[in-house]
Parts: structure tokens; C-alpha cells; sequence
């Protein structure tokens, strides 16, 4: 799910962080930028543009869904390419590997003492860095305080992530709250929620060699699924469904119309003001945020650019400029909340925060200190499809079609004969 901004450029705040200042490298000529996101056109338009008026931008937004088919043609064939485009989480590796992106590892190397890991791991390949992101998006655990307090006697952060410090414990601890509460409190309203943590929690990525690789983490994903599901520890809905939002704010039903309790969700930086908030008015002040299982990282946007650009020296500056600049980054930070992925930044700006839906935690820091632990090596061109087949395993296994081997043995099958693992 991708978060949508209507970012206010105010002036008087982007020249005292140098968010406006005049620029001259890489200032002159014109770019062609395409986006799925319209936060990179809000990012060009209040900030980048002020900044090096010297450039003509040429910004076209298209929807996530229509956006690779769009790109995919132009960037094969080298005719009407874009110079510059966002690459969503989904599908940035698939660019990242796919020989056609421009180099940008003397940006990196320029700044790589400022910017975490994470997100610059994700744009590597063979040793080059060919995609580079402004943000960061690991995920916590969000829990309600007052089932907290009621279940587990504390509503502390530090008290209660030693309930979920691992994937056995969180297990334990779902056991622990439906017993506490008589079988009305459920740890997630989807068993979906667990499989960002899961995959965070991994050893290895899905392909090694050439070869399909179930790391021991996805089954035990397979294993604690299936026991929240038969023993009534998770709420039994999907993901985005109106269940899903109705354990928010408290009127999660069960299949009898038996009103639930669900303590806790699994969301990255954006699902705190885009979900969680937007949501659960209702429920502000009455929620916290802990580490929870695994470090995890759920969504985010690169940035890339054509290999054949033209102007390749306004192509890098724009990208330095949105990726690295501290006055930009800084500016943006501020004005958005966003959580940036210059460490700089994030150092400087962390502590001034306080967040009254989670009853004052100051949720820029505990984000910050969560992104450091995020491994994106993990991450690859062929998760998307892998992912697909891996849930299709997943469910048939959880819902009692198939025996955990033949759930896995099919996976495997098909991981052979459509994708050649």
C-alpha cells in the first residue's frame, strides 16, 4: 500500500535548511521524470525545482498497477524513455538487475558514510548501486495499550516487546492473551500481518545459486499460521478487508458475530499515519509501537535512472540532491514525518518528536533505531513471483487443503516449472 502526500513547501522553513537554496552542478537542460508515487512529484515540485531552476521537468504520474508495463517497452528499446523514475518496492529489484539503469555508485560512494544500509543494499547489484531511495520503512509491532494493561499487566514499550522478543514467544503470547481474555482477544485480526516479519527474520534470501531456498523462517511461518488459525489466536480475515480495519478500532467480529479484541498489527513507517490513524480516530492516545519479533521493512520508492540518459549530469544531481542532500532531506523530514534514510538526518531530527496516537512515544526514534536492523540483501528481482507461490502454499496448508510436505513440495514444483528454480 503506498502512502499519498499533498506536500506544503513553505518557504521561510526550506531556506533555513538550504532546502532552496541555488544550485549550479548538474543544473541546466531538461528531464524527463515518470512516477507512480505522487510524493517524488510533490518532492520536485516544492523542493527540487526551487532549488535548480536552471532544469525543465517534464513529470508524468501513472498508476502502480499500469506503471512497469509502461516502462518496461521504452527502457528495452531505448525510444522515449524517461531519464529519471520511481521504482516501487515490488518490483525495484527487477530494474535493479535488469541491466538497463544508469550507475549511480559514485553517488553512493560520495555519501555512503551518511546513508543507511538497508536501502542502498536493495539498489545493488553485482557491486554497483544502480537505484538509491530518500526513504526509509521498517515496520513495528503497533499494539492497544488497554488490552495491554488488561492482559499483561503493563502497557509499557519495553515491558511488553519481552512478550514477542522472538517468533516463540509471540506464539506463547498469543496462547497467553486468548486465555487471559476467555477466547475474546486475538494477537492479530489477520494471520496476514506475519509474513513481513517472518520474511525479515530470514537467514537467506528465496534464491541461492540458482536454486529455491526455504529458509527455516518461512516454515515456521507455515507452522505458526496454522496454529493461530486452529486455535482461534488471530482473527481470521485477510489483510485489507473490512475485518482487517474493524479490529482498529474495536468492532472485529468473529464468524458467530462474537465481538473480538485485537491487540496488535504489524505495519512499517507509513501505516502508523496512513492506516492506523486514518482508521482508528477513535482509538488516539490508546496505542504503542514496539520492535516486535523481527526486524522487517514493508513498502518504500527508489529512485533510478535510464542507462542512455542524455543529460546524465542533471540526471545524478537531481538523484544526489533527493537521496543524500542533508538541507533537503532535513526539510522534508520536518514538513512530512517522513522517516529519511540519511542517517545525518535522522540522528539530528529523531529526538523532537512525540506522537500523541501513541500516547506521546516518540515514534521517529523507535523507527530509526528499527531501520538499522533491516537486511536488505535479502531482497530479489524474483520475490514477487516466488511470494505468490509461496502463499498459494501457505494458505492450502493453513485452511487444511494440504499437509505441510505437500504444500511444500508443490511450491517447489511450481518454483521449477514457472519460474526455473
Amino acid at each position: 500500500m503506498k502512502k499519498a502526500l499533498v506536500i506544503v513547501c513553505v518557504v521561510a522553513v526550506l531556506f533555513s535548511f538550504g532546502g532552496c537554496a541555488k544550485k549550479d552542478a548538474g543544473g541546466s537542460g531538461k528531464l524527463v521524470i515518470w512516477s507512480f508515487t505522487d510524493e517524488l512529484g510533490g518532492m520536485v515540485e516544492n523542493y527540487y525545482k526551487p532549488a535548480y531552476p536552471g532544469v525543465e521537468v517534464d513529470y508524468s504520474l501513472t498508476p502502480t498497477d499500469q506503471f512497469p508495463s509502461k516502462l518496461d517497452p521504452v527502457l528495452a528499446s531505448g525510444r522515449g524513455a524517461p531519464d529519471v523514475f520511481a521504482l516501487e518496492a515490488a518490483f525495484v529489484r527487477k530494474y535493479v538487475e535488469s541491466g538497463l539503469l544508469l550507475d549511480l555508485t559514485d553517488i553512493y560512494q560520495a555519501n555512503k558514510s551518511k546513508l543507511l544500509a538497508y536501502p542502498v543494499e536493495i539498489g545493488t547489484f553485482n557491486g554497483k548501486v544502480y537505484g538509491m531511495s530518500w526513504q526509509a520503512c521498517p515496520g513495528a509491532m503497533f499494539y492497544r495499550r488497554s488490552l495491554a494493561k488488561k492482559y499483561l499487566g503493563t502497557d509499557d514499550p519495553k515491558e511488553v516487546q519481552k512478550y514477542f522478543t522472538d517468533l516463540n514467544k509471540f506464539l506463547e503470547t498469543a496462547k497467553l492473551l486468548k486465555d487471559a481474555s476467555n477466547g475474546s482477544c486475538v494477537v492479530v485480526s489477520s494471520r496476514g500481518d506475519l509474513y513481513n516479519p517472518f520474511a525479515g527474520a530470514r537467514q537467506q534470501p528465496w534464491v541461492v545459486n540458482g536454486k529455491l531456498y526455504i529458509d527455516p523462517a518461512m516454515e515456521a511461518l507455515m507452522d505458526i499460521s496454522k496454529t493461530l488459525y486452529d486455535n482461534r489466536w488471530e482473527g481470521r480475515v485477510g489483510q485489507w478487508s473490512e475485518g482487517w480495519f474493524a479490529g482498529m478500532n474495536g468492532t472485529l467480529r468473529d464468524d458467530s458475530g462474537n465481538l473480538l479484541e485485537a491487540f496488535g498489527y504489524f505495519l512499517p513507517t507509513w501505516g502508523l499515519h496512513y492506516v492506523l490513524k486514518t482508521n482508528a480516530p477513535d482509538t488516539a492516545g490508546d496505542w504503542a509501537m514496539i520492535p516486535g519479533p523481527a526486524p522487517y521493512r514493508w513498502g518504500g520508492t527508489w529512485i533510478g535512472a535510464w542507462k542512455d540518459t542524455k543529460n546524465a549530469a542533471a540526471v545524478k544531481e537531481l538523484i544526489r540532491y533527493l537521496t543524500t542532500d542533508d538541507g533537503f532531506l532535513e526539510a522534508y523530514a520536518l514538513a512530512t514525518g517522513d522517516v529519511v534514510s540519511n542517517i545525518n538526518v535522522m540522528n539530528k531530527i529523531k529526538d523532537t518528536f512525540s506522537e500523541p496516537f501513541l500516547g506521546g512515544q516518540n515514534h521517529y526514534a523507535e523507527f530509526a533505531e528499527m531501520a538499522k536492523s533491516v537486511d536488505g540483501k535479502l531482497v530479489q528481482g524474483t520475490d514477487q513471483a516466488v511470494e505468490g507461490l509461496y502463499q498459494e502454499a501457505l494458505t492450502a496448508f493453513v485452511m487444511g487443503e494440504k499437509t505441510k510436505a505437500q504444500a511444500l513440495a508443490d511450491f517447489r514444483a511450481q518454483a521449477e516449472i514457472q519460474l526455473g528454480l
